[in-house]
């Protein structure tokens, strides 16, 4: 696991931590020197702070996606607002922990990113006029490129992965949301897959609802 914070005491905190819960971790406090060791070394999860000396998080979020590298990124950030978290999200970060944080939160939150897949390097997923790529998080419809937020293509992901088949409301939750339990039991499922339905109008794909069970991608009859 690579650990890029320029702070370094919460730095040699998190490294600590990290290593006590049986991670091998990489640490370095600038921005370059991250993309350096995400250049020659392949990790699962990296802890990236926003505001870095030699080259910022987000800097750090693009090189990552325009290389087409596997790993996760938890962006960490006492930029608290919600303008700076769709930008973080949308910058190509898995995941957001807001400054001041409880450890046990990170390693609650890199656990939650473990259990995603790993989907950078797959082939294209398509689906009538709909094709999305792994491997550069983009989607397309009709030649055109779909505007998603994060959890947008972490809903659409899944469902094309699993289409034809019924995929369950627990499932969107664990692999879209850090604390799966956070949209059980509340309409955030499916307020996402209403915005979802009308950003993937003319797509020749469809989101059936199964009542009381989940949802299914499947070609518009």
């Amino acid at each position: 696991m690579l650990v890029a914070e320029d702070d370094r005491g919460l730095r040699d905190i998190i490294v600590l931590g990290l290593t006590h819960a049986g991670y091998q971790v990489d640490a370095v406090g600038r921005g370059y020197d991250a993309i350096d060791q995400l250049r020659w070394h392949e990790y699962d999860v990296a802890v990236i702070d926003w505001r870095m000396p030699g080259g910022d998080g987000i800097e750090v979020i693009t090189w990552l996606r325009r290389n087409d590298k596997p790993t996760s990124i938890l962006m960490l950030t006492a930029r608290d607002s919600l303008a700076d978290r769709v930008y973080g999200l949308d910058a190509g970060a898995d995941d957001y922990l807001i400054k001041p944080f409880d450890f046990a939160e990170l390693l609650a939150r890199v656990r939650a990113l473990q259990r995603r897949p790993r989907t950078v390097g797959g082939p294209v997923l398509t689906l009538g006029q709909l094709a999305l790529d792994p491997r550069r998080r983009t989607v397309i419809v009709a030649g055109h490129e779909l505007v998603l937020t994060g959890l947008e293509y972490r809903v659409l992901e899944l469902l094309l992965r699993r289409s034809p088949n019924l995929v369950e409301r627990r499932q969107i939750a664990d692999h879209a949301w850090e604390d799966e339990t956070e949209p059980l039991g509340s309409n955030a499922i499916d307020v996402q897959i209403s915005r979802l339905r009308a950003k993937l109008l003319g797509s020749g794909v469809q989101i059936v609802t199964i009542r009381g069970e989940g949802y299914r991608l499947e070609p518009e009859r």
